[in-house]
């Protein structure tokens, strides 16, 4: 959580990329992993930027890459301004490796769903707010990615490890 907020704090105040301290935790700097950045305003969405599999070196980098991204380019919302970034409460959700799964094998409460369909592929975070059913879930991913409702696709289900503030 400190490396997000460090590594929004620093690029929206100085445009400024940090570079992953020593002192982080091990894991931080030998694993590779998908990570995903929330940021909420006063209880509301105000980004969300990852990466499903790590395209990163460590899962250090991936959180500074995709914590500026939630901050400055979610296409939903303008970039964070400074005086915003006292308000901000980030979450950081490090990503599970997706494997094929079946609907009957899904649950938007444990699971994040992965949909593809040729090009076009949709991700939903497990256990958010208003998505109680699978049914709901798949709805939403399949939207995301311009999957037509009744159109087949190939689904994929992850776990997150989800570290809020």
């Amino acid at each position: 959580m400190a490396l997000a907020r460090r590594a929004i704090e620093e690029y929206v105040r100085r445009g400024r990329v940090i570079e992953p301290p020593p002192d982080l935790p091990p894991e931080l700097l030998s694993r590779r992993a998908g990570a995903f950045v929330s940021l909420k305003k006063r209880g509301e969405l105000r980004g969300c930027i990852g990466t499903f599999l790590p395209s990163e070196p460590t899962l250090a980098h991936e959180i500074i890459r995709n914590a500026i991204h939630s901050a400055t380019q979610d296409p939903r919302f303008p970039p964070v301004r400074p005086e915003e970034l006292p308000e901000l409460s980030i979450s950081v959700d490090l990503l599970s490796s997706p494997e094929p799964a079946r609907v009957e094998e899904l649950d938007p409460k444990r699971y994040g769903v992965i949909v593809e369909a040729g090009w076009r592929r949709g991700l939903l975070l497990p256990d958010l707010p208003g998505v109680d059913t699978v049914e709901e879930q798949l709805r939403i991913a399949k939207l995301k990615a311009g999957i037509a409702p009744e159109e087949p696709c190939r689904i994929l289900r992850f776990t997150v490890d989800r570290h809020t503030e």
